[in-house]
C-alpha cells in the first residue's frame, strides 16, 4: 500500500456509520448569562441530543472574535472565545462567588455583544483577584500545564491582545512603527508595562480551554461527537498576522498585497469581498505547513472532526488586489493542494475533516476532494435550479457525503421557502411528490430527505428543527450588521419536536 493509499483508506473511514445531528453555536444556547457557553447550558444540551438519537453536534469556530463579531473572523487561530466561559462553572470551582457574579437583566433571544463583553470583562477581574487565594492546588497544576503546553501562540496573543486593548481596538497597522515591525526592544518593553494585563488574558484563556476540554469529555460520556470548524483564512487584525506576517502576502508596510473574497454566486451577483490577507502559501510550504498544523491540532483538543470552511481554497482562491471596490477584478490563484493534504496526514496520522465544498466549484476542487476521499458538503437549498445534475439533488448525491438542510449561511428553510416566488417552488414539488406545501410543512419535509438520503451524516441548524422562520437566521452573507446575534430561548426546545427527530432518526438507522 502506498502513503497515498494510507491515506484514502484511514480518510474514507471518517464518517464509518450512518450518523444525524444538528447544527447550533454555542453562543446561540439558552441561559440567564446574555450568551450561550460552555459550562450546564452546553451539558444540557448534549443530553438533549443523546436522548433524541443524534451522534454529533457541530458549532462554528470557537476561537477568538473580532470584527462585527464574527466566529470567522478571529482575532487569533489558536485563542478561544472567552466570551464562551461558563460563569455558572467558574462558581462550581470557587473562583467566584455568588455575591460577585451581578448578572445583568440580559435579553434570552439575542447576543447584546456589547453588554456581554463588558459583563465577562468585569467577571474575568473577579476571578484573576480571586484566582491565586483561591484556586485548588489541582487547578494550578492544570494551569501550569496549559501555560507549558501552549506556549508556542499564548505568548504572542496574550501582548497582541493587550496591545489592542491599550490601542482601544485600532488595528495593529496603525500601532508605533516599532511595535508593527515587531522590533525585539519594543515588545520587551511592551510586555513588562502590560504584565497585570496579559497575566488577565492569559488566565482567561486557560479558563476557556479547560472548560471545552471537560465539555468534549461530557460529550464522549454521552456518545456524541462534537464537529468543529476552521476558517480558512485570518481576519486582517489578527494576532496572526502580526506574529506572522512573512506567512502572507504583504507590502513592506505590512499591508495586504491581496485580499480574499469570491467571484460572483449564489449569495452575491458582484462576489463577495471579504478583506482578509492571502497566505504565501510558499512560505508556509518551505516550513512544513507548521502553522496550519498546529492551528488544526488546536482545534482538535475541542472536537472530533473539523468542516474546513472554504476548502476550494486548498485548490485556488480569489485574490482581489488591494483596493479594489469589488470582487469582480479578482483572479484564481492557485492553493497548495494534494502536497497540504500529505503533510497532514503525516503529521496528524489521519484527515479528520468535512469539505466545504461550496461556492463556485470547478473540477479541480472536486479531484482534490476525491483524491483524499474527505467528505464533501450538500445543502438541499442550493437543489433547485432545474437542473437534474444538480449535485445537492439528493438522488445525486454518494455516501461519502454530509448533507445539511441549511447552514448557518443560510436562511432558515422556512424563512428560504417563503421568499420563493410560486414558479421557484415548482421543483421542489416535484423532488417531494407534492402538488403544494404550506410554509409549515417545508422544514420537517427537508428533514425528512436528509435523514433519507445516502449521505452518511445528515445535520440541520436547530432552527429547522424548531420550524423556525427567518427571525431566527444566524447570518446573511455581505451583511456586516446584526449577524451572529440569534439564541434559541428554553421554553423553545419543545419535547415533540426532539421526539420526532428521535423517531426519525431510528427509523432511517442513523
Amino acid at each position: 500500500m502506498t502513503a497515498d493509499d494510507e491515506i484514502t483508506d484511514h480518510a474514507s473511514r471518517v464518517l464509518q456509520k450512518r450518523g444525524a445531528g444538528l447544527l447550533l453555536h454555542a453562543t446561540s444556547l439558552p441561559g440567564p448569562y446574555g450568551i450561550g457557553d460552555l459550562g450546564a447550558a452546553a451539558r444540557d444540551w448534549i443530553d438533549l441530543l443523546a436522548r433524541a438519537g443524534q451522534s454529533w453536534w457541530q458549532m462554528l469556530p470557537l476561537s477568538a472574535i473580532g470584527y462585527g463579531d464574527s466566529p470567522y473572523q478571529p482575532v487569533s487561530s489558536f485563542a478561544g472565545n472567552w466570551l464562551l466561559i461558563s460563569p455558572a462553572d467558574l462558581l462550581a470551582v470557587g473562583l467566584v462567588h455568588e455575591n460577585e457574579l451581578a448578572v445583568p437583566d440580559f435579553a434570552a433571544d439575542y447576543v447584546d455583544y456589547p453588554a456581554v463583553r463588558a459583563f465577562k470583562q468585569r467577571l474575568l477581574q473577579t476571578v484573576y483577584a480571586n484566582f491565586d487565594p483561591r484556586a485548588s492546588e489541582e487547578l494550578r497544576q492544570h494551569y501550569a500545564r496549559f501555560l507549558e503546553q501552549e506556549q508556542h501562540w499564548l505568548e504572542e496573543y496574550t501582548l497582541f491582545q493587550a496591545l489592542s486593548d491599550r490601542y482601544e481596538g485600532a488595528s495593529y497597522l496603525t500601532w508605533p512603527a516599532e511595535l508593527l515591525h515587531r522590533e525585539e526592544a519594543a515588545l520587551a518593553e511592551a510586555r513588562r508595562q502590560l504584565t497585570p494585563e496579559i497575566e488577565q488574558i492569559r488566565l482567561a484563556q486557560f479558563l476557556v480551554y479547560s472548560q471545552a476540554e471537560r465539555l468534549k469529555e461530557y460529550a464522549h460520556e454521552q456518545g456524541i461527537q462534537l464537529i468543529g470548524d476552521l476558517p480558512f483564512f485570518v481576519s486582517p487584525d489578527s494576532c496572526d498576522a502580526w506574529a506572522n506576517p512573512e506567512l502572507f502576502l504583504l507590502d513592506e508596510q505590512l499591508r495586504p498585497k491581496f485580499v480574499a473574497g469570491v467571484p460572483p454566486d449564489y449569495f452575491s451577483a458582484e462576489g463577495q469581498l471579504w478583506g482578509n490577507p492571502v497566505f504565501d502559501w510558499e512560505a508556509l510550504r518551505e516550513t512544513g505547513y507548521q502553522w496550519n498544523i498546529n492551528r488544526i491540532r488546536a482545534l482538535l483538543q475541542h472536537v472530533d472532526l473539523i468542516r474546513l470552511d472554504h476548502f476550494r481554497g486548498f485548490a485556488a482562491a480569489w485574490h482581489v488586489p488591494a483596493g479594489a471596490p469589488s470582487a469582480l477584478s479578482g483572479e484564481w490563484v492557485t492553493g497548495p493542494g494534494s502536497d497540504f493534504f500529505n503533510v497532514v496526514q503525516r503529521e496528524l496520522g489521519s484527515l479528520p475533516f468535512i469539505a466545504e465544498d461550496l461556492g463556485v466549484i470547478t473540477d479541480d476542487v472536486n479531484e482534490l476532494r476525491d483524491r483524499f476521499q474527505l467528505p464533501g458538503t450538500r445543502v438541499l437549498q442550493f437543489a433547485f435550479d432545474g437542473d437534474p445534475a444538480n449535485p445537492y439533488l439528493p438522488q445525486n448525491f454518494n455516501q461519502n457525503s454530509v448533507v445539511y438542510t441549511g447552514t448557518h449561511d443560510n436562511n432558515t428553510t422556512r424563512g428560504w421557502f417563503r421568499s420563493l416566488s410560486a414558479e421557484e417552488r415548482l421543483p421542489i414539488y416535484q423532488l417531494l411528490q407534492r402538488a403544494d406545501i404550506s410554509e409549515t410543512e417545508i422544514a420537517p419535509l427537508f428533514l425528512e430527505q436528509a435523514w433519507s438520503s445516502v449521505a452518511m451524516l445528515s445535520i440541520a441548524p436547530l432552527q429547522d428543527l424548531l420550524n423556525l422562520g427567518e427571525e431566527a437566521r444566524m447570518n446573511t452573507p455581505g451583511s456586516c450588521e446584526g449577524n451572529w446575534r440569534w439564541r434559541c430561548t428554553t421554553d423553545l426546545l419543545s419535547e415533540s419536536a426532539f421526539q420526532s427527530l428521535q423517531k426519525l432518526t431510528t427509523m432511517e438507522k442513523r
